[in-house]
């Protein structure tokens, strides 16, 4: 169909009998306009297959119908074969989809530009929103368009002192449980593979296995990896040659658990005979593991659709809780 055999927003109004005015307002989503009057609009815009003219709507509305999702990693990190980052993106596009809103997947590396860059266009206009995801060390960029006027939702908590909101779970809390059901199974000597120590998740994962050794009157055995499977495998080698008698290990991400598996066939260890593992996140192939990978499971796909509805709240001037923690559940299986 050419642009000249279109629909127009007069044809509705005509169609509708009420003035073009009228016909805007309905379109733009305003509800000032009376219920049955909405519907003669509606009607004719289903009858008529008329789409508003995007443009022209976000001059009327100040609104871009559009959310920036802000990975704080390079493009190499958010595409690799690590299923959290796809789960986050699936869980922030499925609630945008849902009202049609457009979903703008940004990434920054470590270096300022890169953060300069996201910062400009965020505070351009271009969007109506941003979720901001996997943050290192005391990340800026959120207080900076915070403060700029954008609504911002962070996914996982800030490791500096902040009012931007943010959704997460409660990550000591997870770790601790999934520990001492290591302790109450009868295990001995628990190590962990704890996750990054500029991240909040890894920060707060190796705080709750701290607390359930010390509950217990165990010492700690740490190696700290990346949340990659490599980085796992290289850790659990590692806390074999300090340790040869450890007869567990949580890994803080599911990831460096299937690491930790690895190594430990390599170095002649049965699980869970010798060596009991437990992981963090619950992915798909947690099942398919071998063993199969006890876990705590934490909803990373509803973390971004809560993340999303949550940046959409405030897009339209409402008050959000300031953090909401979603649940976890340790999921048992054959390998602790």
């Amino acid at each position: 169909m050419s642009g000249r055999d279109r629909p127009t927003l007069e044809n509705v109004a005509q169609r509708a009998g009420v003035s073009r005015a009228t016909a805007s307002r309905v379109v733009n989503g305003s509800t000032s306009v009376a219920p049955h009057i909405r519907d003669k609009v509606l009607n004719a815009v289903e009858a008529l297959g008329y789409v508003p003219n995007q443009a022209a709507r976000s001059l009327v509305t100040q609104r871009t119908d559009s959310i920036a999702l802000v990975a704080s990693e390079t493009a190499s990190r958010v595409f690799s074969d690590d299923p959290f980052f796809s789960s986050i993106i699936r869980g922030v596009s499925l609630e945008l989809e849902a009202v049609d809103k457009q979903l703008v997947l940004m990434m920054v590396g470590p270096s300022g530009p890169s953060h300069d860059r996201v910062e400009r266009y965020c505070t351009g206009g271009h969007v109506d929103g941003a979720i901001i995801f996997s943050m290192h060390g005391a990340d800026p960029l959120p207080e900076r368009l915070s403060r700029a006027g954008v609504p911002v939702v962070c996914n996982g908590r800030l490791l500096i002192q902040s009012s931007v909101p943010y959704v997460d779970v409660d990550n000591e809390d997870a770790a601790r449980a999934a520990v001492r059901h290591l302790l109450d199974t009868g295990r001995r000597r628990v190590a962990t593979i704890a996750g990054p120590q500029d991240m909040s998740a890894g920060i707060d994962r190796l705080k709750g296995y701290r607390a359930a050794m010390q509950d217990s009157g165990r010492r700690s055995i740490v190696a700290v990896g990346d949340f990659t499977r490599q980085s796992g495998a290289l850790a659990m080698s590692q806390l074999l040659g300090d340790d040869p008698d450890l007869d567990a290990v949580f890994a803080a991400s599911d990831a460096m658990a299937e690491g930790a598996l690895r190594a430990l066939r390599q170095a002649g260890r049965r699980v869970p005979d010798d060596v009991a593992v437990v992981g963090f996140d619950d992915m798909d192939f947690a099942r398919d593991t071998e063993p199969p990978l006890t876990t705590v499971r934490q909803p990373i796909t509803d973390l971004g659709r809560m993340a999303a509805r949550q940046v959409l709240r405030m897009a339209s001037g409402e008050k959000i809780e300031p953090v909401l923690l979603l649940p976890t559940e340790l999921v048992k299986r054959e390998s602790a």
